[in-house]
């Protein structure tokens, strides 16, 4: 059997009748062992740090002119130090959008003051010895980046009434504005954000097509997309892209009534719908491994998944939102 009898159990677990409050205790308690533990890293200030540096030094290799203003994060996760990070490094307003609440005041403020640490010191960016299999994409070098942060951007972004005004909007908001659960599309104005990153997050989400079309409205004209896909089962089953062997009939047991799992969206989707939203793909890096399941073991669904898509297990996407000839904004994002 491809997928193992621990997300299976636990998909049917949530048709049960238990109250909404408990079954969601239940969730968050076990959340580290049903998706990976390397979805609670953003709990290390030092993680944070190197899943930030690594977004903003690949998008300004790609033509990101200076420090994007506006940040705005998707599924940032068990805190928001990815984007304390980038208001740390003179950003000037960020948007955390999560499907569920999991942070807490104490634990963002913590978070802050070990990246204030890091960037006062200029320290090194953590590597892959340090986080094994959890960072992508590389870098060619691992020093402070800089020619990219140089000392007068550092010392203005950490003078202490900034770095205050940082603290301040933990608990009372603006510069940061969190929501979670997010719903509305129109959380974010139109054309108001200068970049939008993401790391091992949108495998996660259902509607697809929506949020790229979000993105894309969001984004100002001349604005960058980055993101970091984990294409891996996220041990739901016993081999690494064993989830593309599951059928829909029992992909529907295994997801049950949880709020989010995996979309099983491969790689070529994420392109096909980033360039619709008429975004030019700027650097892509892919981290491949063999297949450890047979072309015969696919599903109807991805019988017909192509050999790239079939070994990718990672990808990191850099976008380029043109500054004309763009699709429109939808209605309810105008």
């Amino acid at each position: 059997m491809m997928m193992n009898l621990r997300s299976t159990a636990w998909g049917l677990c949530t048709f049960a009748p238990i109250a909404g409050p408990r079954l969601d205790g239940i969730a968050r308690a076990l959340r580290p062992y049903l998706l990976g533990r390397r979805e609670c890293s953003t709990e290390s200030a030092r993680y944070c740090y190197a899943v930030w540096l690594r977004h903003l030094i690949h998008a300004r290799n790609c033509g990101l002119s200076g420090i994007p203003e506006t940040v705005a994060e998707l599924g940032p996760g068990r805190s928001i130090g990815c984007g304390l990070a980038a208001l740390l490094s003179g950003a000037s307003r960020y948007f955390a959008l999560d499907a569920v609440n999991l942070t807490s005041v104490d634990e963002n403020l913590r978070v802050l003051e070990e990246l204030v640490d890091l960037f006062i010191g200029r320290s090194r960016i953590p590597d892959d010895n340090e986080f094994p299999e959890e960072i992508y994409p590389p870098l060619e070098t691992h020093e402070f980046p800089s020619t990219v942060l140089d000392d007068d951007l550092v010392g203005e972004a950490l003078n202490p009434h900034r770095i205050q005004q940082i603290r301040d909007s933990i608990s009372a908001g603006g510069m940061i504005d969190y929501r979670a659960p997010w719903s509305n599309p129109a959380s974010i104005p139109a054309e108001t954000v200068d970049f939008i990153f993401s790391q091992a997050v949108l495998e996660h989400v259902d509607d697809l097509p929506g949020m790229y079309m979000c993105m894309n409205a969001w984004l100002r004209p001349g604005g960058y997309v980055s993101h970091t896909i984990d294409f891996r089962s996220h041990e739901l089953s016993n081999a690494w892209n064993g989830h593309w062997a599951c059928s829909d009939a029992l992909w529907k047991i295994i997801r049950g009534r949880r709020p989010y799992l995996i979309n099983r969206a491969p790689r070529s989707t994420h392109i096909d719908l980033l360039t619709a939203q008429g975004f030019a793909v700027a650097a892509e890096t892919v981290r491949s491994s063999a297949s450890a399941i047979r072309r015969s073991d696919l599903s109807r669904r991805f019988a017909g998944m192509n050999d790239t898509d079939l070994t990718t297990n990672t990808a990191f996407v850099v976008g380029a939102k043109p500054f004309g000839d763009a699709p429109h904004p939808p209605p309810w994002l105008a």
